[in-house]
């Protein structure tokens, strides 16, 4: 089995300052999400499909 190596982007939602950044890596099964500033602390691996749950959630809420 091979692996995709993870496609790392800033998102868009992310401050302009560089003050609340996080990266996403969507391009495999799983949609990574990390906090650019702190590489090292882990990341919040979801499903495509909640990972668009939890956005449409947030831009509803004002959240992004």
């Amino acid at each position: 089995m091979t692996e995709t190596a993870l496609n790392w982007r800033k998102s868009t939602h992310s401050g302009p300052d560089n003050d609340a950044c996080i990266e996403v890596a969507d391009n495999c099964a799983r949609v990574h999400v990390r906090d650019t500033k702190d590489r090292t602390a882990g990341e919040l691996t979801a499903t495509p499909a909640a990972w668009s749950a939890f956005t449409v959630f947030a831009a509803a809420s004002r959240l992004l």
